[in-house]
């Protein structure tokens, strides 16, 4: 099957958004699917690690959040 670029655009934004969440879904249900390059591997090491020696040294989604639209 092909979807053409037109096709994609001549959609709603709602449409297209949902488009969007549709293919990220299909490809989050198999993450190992996705390579990863040897430099993020080390670099999610370091953070696992880094968990390991400090597991309170954490944030919540809503403490990143306001300290990232502090920034705008």
């Amino acid at each position: 099957m092909t979807i053409r670029l037109e096709d994609i655009l001549g959609l709603s934004v709602s449409e297209r958004m949902q488009l969007v969440e549709d293919i990220w879904d299909s490809i989050a249900a198999s993450p190992e699917a996705l390579p990863i390059t040897e430099q993020q591997r080390q670099e999610l090491d370091r953070r696992l690690a880094a968990h390991a020696r400090d597991p309170s040294e954490v944030r919540s989604w809503d403490q990143i959040r306001a300290r990232l639209e502090q920034r705008e």
